[in-house]
């Protein structure tokens, strides 16, 4: 697509034409390089929204992001999920613009407005186009924009690595989702993924090829593991999970538990 955007140095500026991403300086093992907050706008407009604010406590991330919009006005501070490490500075990027806070969850709400699959979002002659994508949350969305055949997934798709399902997520749902995304994708012919964290992806149709097939392939290496005599999603980590950082055995851990849940749901 032209005007796509993949800085190598890492996903601050990247974007489209229309979006462009301001990293949060809080990278870990789960978030990648940061949290990825997107301003989405003409460049030469007056207005703009912002998805996923970023943390809580970080006023010097926030400010960039003003910075950013180079004097456009924020309509509304838009919310891919509640995690904090989205939602947490939304208060307070709130009280800097007296935007409000549009989320699926009421409490991460601030004004009247909610969000809901089949919601469409204005921003000047733009339009953001909601999905409902629960899974790795219960409140997960994703966000069309079709001016730049583009798809903000939060933590629905990472630019690298694959998603865990939170304690709040549910894996019967996540796939279903997966599946909603990858058709939505090739219909609007999307030429770019925007996630979360990590960087953009220019594959969408491939991305969601290897995410399912990942899915699948995992849920097998479980079932061998149980076969095997694993029980408890502890030993099945260190079986299906051998070749991860341990650091990241506990979010693996709160995977094999939906997994599980879910296999144990569909015997």
């Amino acid at each position: 697509m032209s005007g796509l955007r993949i800085p190598a140095s890492g996903p601050d500026g990247a974007g489209t034409p229309n979006a462009e991403a301001v990293l949060a300086p809080n990278p870990s093992p789960m978030t990648l390089d940061g949290t990825n907050t997107w301003i989405v706008g003409r460049p030469d407009g007056d207005r703009a929204v912002v998805i996923d604010p970023g943390p809580e406590g970080d006023e010097g991330h926030l400010r960039r992001v003003l910075d950013r919009l180079a004097g456009r006005r924020v309509e509304a501070i838009l919310l891919t999920h509640g995690h904090h490490d989205h939602s947490g500075g939304a208060a307070r990027f709130a009280e800097l613009t007296g935007a409000p806070v549009r989320a699926l969850d009421p409490r991460h709400r601030l004004g009247s407005e909610g969000l809901a699959d089949g919601d469409v979002i204005p921003v000047g002659d733009l339009e953001l186009r909601v999905t409902g994508t629960p899974g790795h949350s219960f409140d997960s969305l994703c966000f069309h924009l079709p001016e730049d055949r583009a798809v903000f997934t939060g933590d629905t798709v990472l630019g690298r690595g694959t998603t865990v399902i939170a304690s709040d997520g549910n894996l019967a749902d996540y796939l279903r989702s997966l599946d909603r995304l990858r058709a939505m994708v090739e219909a609007v012919e999307a030429t770019a993924l925007l996630p979360g964290h990590g960087p953009v992806l220019d594959d969408p149709v491939g991305v969601l090829d290897a995410y399912i097939a990942h899915r699948r392939e995992r849920l097998d290496q479980i079932r061998r593991a149980r076969e095997n005599g694993a029980r408890t999603p502890r030993e099945i980590v260190e079986i299906v999970y051998a070749e991860v950082d341990p650091a990241l055995w506990p979010a693996a851990e709160m995977s094999v538990r939906a997994q599980l849940e879910y296999l144990d749901g569909s015997a």
